[in-house]
């Protein structure tokens, strides 16, 4: 049988070459725009909160960047808690709602759609994080086309 002759990785090794970049820092030009729509649920996989943390980003590198929660997307915007709305139950329990309050603290705009809120997930607009704005299902695919009409960066995030 082989024998492991390396030592065990400690905390505090490095694993990867973390500091290496290999393109530049893209900025955005005045005026440019972002959009990543949210066709995903909360908690059933990654990339809900990869792409949350992509929309700080966007917002951080000068874009006007706007996120758009429908379909199953909606459930990323309702307010979470236990027992009590707003408490922790364990750590990153409320990891989609202090990452999209801290995305709109810094002046990004969320969007929800009404149809999926109320007729698919069953709730109402006081389910919503406070400044997250309901729109219409047919508000939808215009937010969408007025974006693309803008030249912007659209990045759609889809699981099905």
């Amino acid at each position: 049988m082989p024998a492991v002759t390396k030592p065990a990785h400690e905390t505090g090794d490095f694993l990867v070459d973390y500091e290496e970049k290999v393109f530049e820092d893209v900025q955005a030009q005045p005026g440019e725009k972002a959009l990543i729509t949210f066709h995903t649920v909360a908690f059933e996989g990654s990339i809900g909160l990869v792409n949350l943390l992509q929309a700080k980003r966007l917002k951080r590198k000068g874009f006007e960047t706007s996120v758009l929660l429908y379909g199953p997307g909606v459930t990323l915007g309702v307010q979470r808690g236990f027992p009590k709305l707003g408490d922790e139950a364990f750590p990153g329990h409320l990891n989609f709602n202090n990452q999209i309050k801290g995305f709109m603290e810094e002046g990004g705009s969320v969007y929800a759609c009404r149809f999926a809120l109320q007729a698919l997930y069953g709730h109402g607009e006081p389910s919503l994080i406070p400044g997250i704005k309901p729109i219409s299902p047919l508000d939808v695919l215009d937010l969408i086309l007025i974006h693309r009409r803008d030249n912007a960066f659209i990045l759609d995030t889809w699981t099905l």
